[in-house]
Parts: C-alpha cells; structure tokens; sequence
C-alpha cells in the first residue's frame, strides 16, 4: 500500500448537474479547467461533491471524469461514503480501478452506529482495495464524531489518515497526539489553514477553493513560504469572507452561484438542493468582488 501523505490544496471539487439531476460532464470538465492551476489535486464527491445524495452511476461517472481529464498529473481522492458497506465497498474497488490515489469514507450515516460496527465498516473498506484508505470526520452531517479513541481503532484496521471538518483545532490536536506522527490528518476546510500548518497539517480540502482557487493557493504558498504575517492577515480576510457569505443562506447553492459569477457554467446542484434565490446574488457578487479585488492572486 502507498503510505505517501497527502500534501498541498485538494478542493472538494462541486458536481455540475442538469435540471434533470443527471451530471453534467461538460461542465465538469470546466469545474476542472477552472481550478486546476491552483491545485494539488481533487477530493471527489464528498460534502461539496453531493456523493450522498447521487446515485451509484452517478458517482462512478463523476470519479472516472476526473480521472480522465487529470491523466496521474494530480492526487485524487475519492469519497465512497453511504449509509451501507456495501456500496461503500463497491465504490472502493471502482475507485481503485480507475485509478485513484486514495478513498474517503464517512463513517455510516443516518444510524447511530457503535465503534465496534464503525470499525467493522471500514475493516471492510481497507480490505477491499490496496489504495490508501482515509476516515472522514464530519459529524454535523453524519450526525456522530470520529473521536481520536476510534480513530484510533481504525488506525488498527488499516485506515491511513482522517479528513477532519469538526471546525475544532483542539481535535486535530488530539488527532496529532493519540495516532502519531504516521497517521495522517487533513484539515477539510480554509478557515483553519494558518492554525493547522503550524501545527503540522501539510494537507486541505477547502470548499473556498472550487470558487475563488487562487486565493486559497496564494495562503497556501504564503504558508510554504514561512510568511506568517501575511499568512495570518490573509487568513482573517478569508474568514472574514466565510462569515458575510454564510449568513446568505446554503453553502451548496451558494457555490454553484459563485461558479456562475466567475464565468464558469458549473450547472445546478442535485435536488433537494434548489438554486440561490435572485435577489441574493447581488450581495454574493459583491462579496465576491471584495475577497477577489483584496490582492493580486495572479
């Protein structure tokens, strides 16, 4: 198994649907297009991604796209998360088939499960595939944590590293201080990059970065560069950003709408997720200009 860490900006990249709710591969190939200078590589149908709520075809669909179009030349990730083992299995071996560098799972949704069927689940998942196999913390939507005790455990069946989206530094601490330097945690959001690189996070999957890539990018490399000074300005900016646009409404429709506003055709996001509503998109475009207009990202 390739134990090679994931490193750099790997956005959750959006999927682009018709008003029929089937994918759109044309705009995806765009979505791509769009962010692919400012990025390490791609996280594929998770939260931002709507795997949850596609179908199986749809989600095959989406991952060979992308692997298609990225010919090796990026890391990517692909989300096989759902409710059964089954089909999180299935999109395991499929993701592996085609490719892809690592899987991603949340942990089953919808039930609240024991750690003993947790760790049964992505027991399953490790088995199944010779790839890298991440764990995904995101516990306002699964509805339960991946604390560092069963993070623990499933570092005992096989899982490599943990995408954390808890939104809380003192838990990616706790990550760092019960698994070890070997296990791998990544940061799912922007809003904490500056915190988490300094405290040893080499990897991000920032929702920021399906609209406004070289913004995130500019931070990263900031970071890189051992900038703190600018690095923490421009994290404020950024966070600055996430709280006027979060009081908008949805962050899904609101991304396809920032899509839409920087001229690319990133289709509409897959019922029950229902466009921005028109008289909103004047104050997201002028948010939009304030972030993109803060700084030279070129």
């Amino acid at each position: 198994m390739n134990e090679k860490k994931l490193y750099g900006i790997l956005p959750p990249l959006i999927t682009p649907f018709d008003e029929k709710g089937e994918v759109k591969t044309d705009a995806l190939s765009r979505l791509i297009e769009f962010t692919y200078p400012y990025v390490h590589g791609y996280y594929v149908c998770g939260t931002y991604g709507l795997g949850p709520i596609m179908r199986i075809d749809q989600r095959k669909i989406v991952a060979e796209k992308i692997m298609e179009f990225v010919k090796g030349s990026k890391t990517v990730v692909i989300h096989v998360g759902s409710t059964d083992t089954e089909t999180a299995v299935q999109l395991a071996r499929h993701a592996e088939d085609i490719g892809a560098d690592a899987v991603a799972s949340v942990p089953p949704f919808y039930y609240a499960h024991p750690d003993s069927h947790v760790v049964e689940y992505f027991k399953d998942i490790v088995a199944s595939v010779t790839i890298p196999v991440y764990a995904y913390n995101n516990p306002q939507r699964v509805g339960y944590q991946i604390t560092p005790q069963l993070a623990l455990k499933l570092k005992n069946v096989g899982v490599v590293g943990i995408k954390d989206s808890s939104f809380d530094i003192q838990q990616f601490i706790e990550y760092k201080v019960t698994l070890g330097k070997d296990f791998d945690v990544v940061i799912g959001t922007e809003a904490l990059m500056v915190p988490g690189y300094v405290l040893g996070a080499r990897a991000f999957i920032p929702g920021m970065s399906n609209y406004a890539p070289e913004v995130v990018y500019k931070l990263f490399k900031l970071l890189e560069e051992n900038d703190l000074e600018k690095a923490v300005e421009l994290q404020f900016m950024i966070n600055k950003f996430r709280k006027e646009l979060h009081r908008l409404g949805s962050t899904i429709p609101l991304v396809y709408t920032l899509m839409k506003l920087r001229g690319v055709d990133a289709g509409l996001p897959r019922k029950p997720f229902i466009p921005l509503p028109e008289e909103l998109k004047h104050d997201v475009k002028a948010l939009l200009e304030e972030l993109l207009n803060e700084r030279n990202y070129g």
